[in-house]
This record gives C-alpha cells, sequence and structure tokens, in this order.
C-alpha cells in the first residue's frame, strides 16, 4: 500500500543522486553505443530516464554473472578458507523499470525462502529500490498479463511517475519514506495525484493482453506429454538469451578454479536451456533434446514456480521477444498453449 507521494521537480533531481552517490553505490540506466544497460554512475550526467527499458535486467546487481564465493590454500594438512566480505555500502537500484522491480520479489523467494542464500541477501537487504512507470510500454512488454503493470509499485521502495516537469514520488514501506525525506521533494498537490492516476491508466489501456487461459498452471500439467511442445520449440537454437537477459531466472552452477594447494569456488549463471545444465555425472541426461529444455522453460515459468513459490516466473519484460535471434515469441507460446494448438 502507498504510504506517501511527494513531488520530485527535475531540476532538483541531479542533486538528489550526488547526495546518494557520496553515501551509496547507485546503479541506473545508462547509454553505451546504441543500447541502454543498468550499470553504476558516478555522475548525475550518465543518468538516462527517458527510456523503454534496458537491454539487461538489473539482477546482476544482486546476483552477479559470476562470483567467488571463498578462496581455500591448503599447506601442511590444513586449509584455510576465507570469504570475500559483503558490501561495505548501500546500494539503490535507480531509474529501473516496474517489470524489473518486480521481479525480484521472485529472487527475494527463491534465495531467501528456507535456505537463505547469504551473498544474495547481504547485497539485498541494503538496497533500496526506486523504479520508474512506463508512460509508453514497449509494444513487446506484457507486464499486465503477468498480474503487474507499467506503474506497479511491487518489488519498489519508491515509484516515480513522469510528470512532465517533475516525478511523483511514490513510497512504499519505510525505506521509500526515509528517502522522502531529502530536501529534493516537496508535498505533493491533487493535480499531480489526478495526472499521475491518468497516466497509469493511460499506460495500462494501451497494452494489448496476452490471448491464455487463466488456468493455465492446469492446462500445463495436463499437456506435458503432448507433442504440440515438439512443434513450439522447433526454431528454438537453446542458445540461453532469453535466460541470461531474464529478470527472474536464477539457475546458477558451482566451479572451482584453481592450481596446486590454492583456489576457489565461483558461481556463475547456467540455463535450463543447455544441453548439459541436467547432464548426470553417469551421462544421462533427462533432457537430451530441445524440446524437453524449452518445456522445462514454460512449465517452470508458469507451473512449477506458481506452485512453489506463489508467483509467475515472468514479469512481461519483453526481453525475450525482442532478443530471441529466431522471433519466438513467448506471448504465442502460450496462446497456442492455450487454445491448443501448435505454434
Amino acid at each position: 500500500m502507498i504510504a506517501l507521494s511527494k513531488i520530485l521537480k527535475k531540476q532538483r533531481l541531479p542533486g538528489l543522486l550526488e547526495r546518494l552517490i557520496k553515501e551509496r553505490q547507485v546503479f541506473a540506466p545508462v547509454k553505451r553505443g546504441e543500447i541502454i544497460l543498468i550499470r553504476e554512475i558516478d555522475s548525475p550526467s550518465q543518468v538516462l530516464l527517458e527510456y523503454k527499458n534496458a537491454k539487461e535486467s538489473p539482477k546482476a546487481v544482486l546476483f552477479p554473472q559470476r562470483e567467488t564465493l571463498f578462496r581455500y590454500r591448503t599447506e601442511r594438512g590444513k586449509a584455510d578458507v576465507e570469504v570475500p566480505s559483503g558490501a561495505a555500502r548501500g546500494r539503490v537500484l535507480f531509474g529501473i523499470r516496474p517489470c524489473d522491480a518486480r521481479g525480484l520479489l521472485l529472487l527475494d523467494k527463491v534465495f531467501g525462502g528456507g535456505c537463505s542464500d547469504p551473498y544474495y541477501m547481504d547485497r539485498r537487504n541494503g538496497t533500496l529500490v526506486v523504479s520508474l512507470g512506463c508512460a509508453e510500454p514497449n509494444p513487446s512488454c506484457f507486464c499486465l498479463s503477468m498480474g503487474g503493470g507499467p506503474c506497479s509499485a511491487e518489488g519498489s521502495d519508491v515509484l516515480l511517475l513522469d510528470l512532465g516537469d517533475g516525478y511523483l514520488a511514490e513510497a512504499a514501506g519505510e525505506k521509500g519514506a526515509a528517502l522522502l525525506e531529502d530536501q529534493a521533494f516537496e508535498e505533493s498537490d491533487e493535480r499531480s495525484l489526478d495526472l499521475a492516476e491518468k497516466t497509469k491508466k493511460q499506460a495500462e489501456a494501451s497494452m494489448k493482453p496476452v490471448a491464455m487461459k487463466e488456468n493455465l498452471e492446469g492446462e500445463l500439467e495436463r499437456r506435458f506429454s503432448d507433442p504440440v511442445w515438439k512443434d513450439l520449440a522447433e526454431s528454438c537454437l537453446s542458445c540461453g538469451i532469453c535466460t541470461y537477459l531474464c529478470p527472474t531466472c536464477h539457475c546458477f552452477d558451482l566451479c572451482e578454479e584453481g592450481s596446486g594447494q590454492a583456489g576457489e569456488r565461483i558461481r556463475i549463471w547456467d540455463t535450463c536451456q543447455f544441453p548439459l545444465f541436467t547432464q548426470q555425472a553417469s551421462g544421462f541426461n533427462p533432457r537430451p533434446t530441445g524440446k524437453e529444455r524449452f518445456r522445462q522453460r514454460i512449465m517452470h515459468k508458469f507451473s512449477y514456480l506458481p506452485e512453489t513459490q506463489g508467483l509467475l516466473g515472468c514479469v512481461g519484460c519483453g526481453r525475450c521477444v525482442t532478443e530471441c535471434p529466431v522471433n519466438l515469441d513467448i506471448r504465442e507460446v502460450l496462446t497456442s498453449l492455450s487454445e491448443g494448438n501448435a505454434r
């Protein structure tokens, strides 16, 4: 529930960012060549807030693509283990889209559940999330069909809505309310609140819903052995780009790197789309072809995660739609499965 709303004039934004940069690591959308990435900034001038969506999700800030879990050295029968120290400074995810902020809710459940991951949670607990609503969503976006919305505040501590000369800042929870105590913010008025509500409704109205069954989870379970999976996966290259760019995909592998008496254990991103992902030491692979791997991705996102975590494994960011090298559209896949037709 929104606890507090204030106005942030655009001319005051650089000052706010400068204060945040002094106190914390700030990650925001920046332009690199022709693409938008989420990167740490050291100056407000680097931030780009007039954009559709970043090429990548911000999950790497909290769940790095490669990280060292511990280093070890053995000498004279003894082993010394060194665990890298946690984040010394707090972090801010600034200007990310609501779909990416909502994606953090699933990562929080996976890494902060019954068996909590200290590496992720150490970073997550010290992170402030400031998202920026989408007044004009990309045609590839379908967040509304996934239970979110272009101006959803879920997963955010503060949601910014562009009103032209400023932003309406809506705080959810104590962390967001604390940020709105900064001198950059001023009290909101009825006109700003009405304009923000109009912006939300217009953004939602511009989105085309995905045609799929309401009980998709049950339909997927029923069709687990259906030949349709072979047809749907026929063009998939198993390249894994959809999972690497996804805000919610979180599969990883553990590897040992070292030589002699010293080494380190590292965690790296992995994907269910790679042929070796499920290959066992005996050589047996329960998902030997692209059909089984493609089915696993869809089932995990729309059946298994809703059952185990209570959340879909998709936030409708549209990255897998725009970046797939063979134009395999997940929205069409869901529609085909709902209608009983192969793509």
